[in-house]
């Protein structure tokens, strides 16, 4: 563990009100995606149809899970890992 990795858990043992959590998207539809499958339609087809919503997440989705870890609506979840990847 780097120095970075542990300070924040060091911090929250101190008695800080720190939490420490973890945010691991999927894929997300951007335009870096849409310049590696312009001209593979079908390699982009098969490839979502091993995902099991069938489709990429978007910025807002992240975006949106990003807001709830830092509300108060998140104030008790601390060491966890979310996970936001569609499967």
């Amino acid at each position: 563990m780097g120095a970075d990795q542990g300070r924040p858990d060091g911090l929250a043992r101190a008695g800080d009100p720190i939490r420490c959590n973890s945010l691991h998207p999927g894929v997300i539809d951007t335009p870096m995606l849409d310049t590696f499958f312009a001209g593979r339609e079908e390699l982009r087809q098969t490839w979502l149809a091993g995902k099991p919503l069938g489709r990429m997440g978007s910025v807002d989705e992240i975006a949106g899970m990003i807001l709830f870890m830092a509300s108060g609506e998140a104030s008790f979840a601390t060491g966890a890992e979310f996970v936001i990847d569609g499967g």
